[in-house]
């Protein structure tokens, strides 16, 4: 159950930062949330538990009791992460103690290794008969995983009061859409703790999201441990105030600031994901986006000067230098970063870069000169490319924002499109794979309901829940041909003016859920009306695990 102990501050003096770096703060300890004393003693029908919705639910008479006396069977073909992870949510969320037997038998949960090897390796089918359960799927990848949330939404829909589960007969064949089902969460604006990362994750695996998006660097902090690097988290990863309001009221506080991970909290999160088919996908921002790198490494900039990480939000010219020992520095940092994260992307952002710097300095220009390049916007290219280079060397595949584009799109690059729909469309035309992410409707740091006066201070913007659920990553502008090239799509959680954990859930939850069914369900199944009757009966989870859900939807 999730529990709360000691303070969470914002913001504050040195003991109650060294505090924040302990993780001696707020404390949130995730675990499977125990149903057994309110959910419904009436069982739903069949098609109304899931989110997302199935590819395929057939409905079959009678129901399967399901109680303590259910022995399950693995037949050596669960992944020892996908045992621990059934074990804890029988015994922590349902309070179920069920045998794993080492012989199949009527009235038992069985798990089986899919005969059509063909199968997607996220594909799962679920066959709930009156002579027990069937979860079968490919040895080798996520499917049972899947399999497993289903049957869960499937008893948490089906609670009778004597503590049995009375399931109702069906089965099920899945696989998802898309094989990008993202969400991402900027921890630069403001910190959150070790606990919390794997919280979100957790929710991340309850709606089969599988690619966590974790936005490390920027120019108000540095929140990665480089060992070769130690400056970037003694410097840059704190800074001497953070911005109050509304931008345009430009009020600051004088409050030190900060926080990092070290490099075993990021292996730490990067198995607890990936024990939930959940890839994490660093991004380490450049070349715009680094005063906080600079603040503790002023070679790396154009004028070398002396500056302190940024405590106002918004675009600086303070941006990497194109000389040659910035390379090397982030080649060595990009060098740790890869012993981190055993995913096949790495994220350099690429985003929001001014060139002011750049046009005056002369070995950016000596750079441009002596590489024949047309102007400032080739320069961001060759850095890109120079970068793209390196990671694919080392066996990875670079991804970022749609600004690098311009100038002349790496080689190998993937493009995640936030300026709307068109840089996607540009790179997919030029056969380049590529996840949506626009702005409307994927930014979840906007506002989701109208008046915004009611609503907690957000960057702006408007993408309420019908916006996020009708969205169509696959642009109507693409030929068949070049659809393939639609990876999928992603909510972004910019934290600006999110500052603790429970803003975060507010604005996330239940958007992420209506993305999850757009990525997850074929278009021809999704429907508005019933998503919103099956995110109602769902919501009694989501108010034992004390999630800070916004609740407008409730009123629709």
């Amino acid at each position: 159950m999730l529990y709360f102990s000691g303070k969470l501050s914002i913001s504050g003096n040195k003991k109650t930062q060294n505090i924040m770096r302990k993780k001696k703060g707020i404390r949130f300890q995730f675990c499977f949330v125990f149903l057994s004393f309110v959910l419904s003693a009436q069982i739903q029908p069949y098609d109304t538990v899931f989110i997302p919705q199935p590819a395929v639910t057939e409905k079959i008479s009678g129901v399967f009791n399901l109680s303590n006396s259910t022995g399950w069977f693995t037949g050596n073909v669960l992944s020892q992460g996908d045992v621990d992870y059934l074990r804890d949510i029988l015994n922590i969320q349902f309070n179920l103690n069920l045998s794993q037997v080492n012989t199949y038998k009527p009235g038992t949960i069985r798990f089986s290794e899919a005969a059509d090897t063909s199968m997607d390796r996220e594909a799962y089918e679920l066959n709930i008969a009156p002579e027990g359960i069937e979860i079968s799927a490919r040895k080798d990848g996520a499917g049972f995983f899947y399999g497993i949330q289903s049957l869960v939404q499937c008893m948490a829909a089906s609670r009778n009061p004597s503590g049995s589960f009375a399931l109702p007969c069906m089965k099920v064949k899945d696989a998802p859409r898309f094989k990008w089902r993202g969400m991402h969460l900027d921890v630069c604006r403001h910190f959150f703790p070790l606990d919390f990362i794997k919280r979100y994750i957790d929710l991340l695996a309850m709606y089969k999201l599988n690619t966590f998006h974790w936005h490390l660097t920027d120019d108000q902090g540095w929140r990665i441990e480089i060992k070769k690097f130690p400056m970037l988290t003694r410097v840059g990863a704190w800074r001497k105030g953070s911005m109050l309001g509304a931008y345009a009221d430009q009020n600051f506080d004088t409050l030190r600031y900060g926080g990092f991970y070290t490099q075993d909290e990021i292996r730490e999160v990067v198995n607890y994901a990936a024990q939930r088919h959940i890839v994490v996908v660093p991004e380490i921002e450049m070349p715009g986006h680094a005063v906080a790198a600079i603040a503790a490494y002023p070679f790396l900039s154009c004028t070398g000067r002396q500056i302190q990480v940024e405590k106002a939000w918004g675009v600086f010219n303070d941006v990497f230098c194109t000389k040659d020992s910035v390379f090397d520095f982030l080649e060595q940092v990009l060098q740790e970063v890869l012993a981190l994260f055993p995913g096949e992307y790495i994220h350099i952002g690429g985003d929001e870069c001014p060139k002011l710097n750049w046009k005056e300095c002369r070995h950016c220009q000596k750079r441009l000169r002596d590489e024949h390049l047309k102007d400032e916007h080739e320069l961001q290219s060759y850095f890109v490319k120079r970068i793209e280079k390196f990671l694919n060397s080392k066996g990875k595949k670079m991804i970022g924002w749609d600004e690098i584009l311009e100038g002349g799109l790496a080689p190998k690059a993937t493009v995640m499109s936030w300026r709307g729909t068109s840089g996607g469309i540009a790179a997919a035309k030029l056969k380049h794979q590529v996840v949506m992410s626009p702005g409307k409707p994927c930014y979840f740091d906007h506002y989701q309901y109208q008046p915004v006066a009611n609503e907690p201070l957000a960057i702006g913007g408007y993408n309420p829940l019908d916006s996020v659920y009708a969205f169509e990553p696959v642009p109507k502008e693409l030929s068949v041909s070049e659809q393939k090239y639609i990876l999928g799509a992603q909510g972004n959680v910019w934290t600006e003016y999110i500052l603790n954990p429970k803003h975060v859930e507010y604005m996330a939850v239940p958007r992420m859920c209506a993305l999850s069914e757009v990525l997850w369900t074929m278009p021809e199944r999704k429907n508005r009306s019933n998503f919103l009757m099956r995110l109602k009966r769902r919501i009694k989870m989501l108010d034992l695990m004390q999630v800070n859900y916004s609740k407008h939807f409730l009123e629709q």
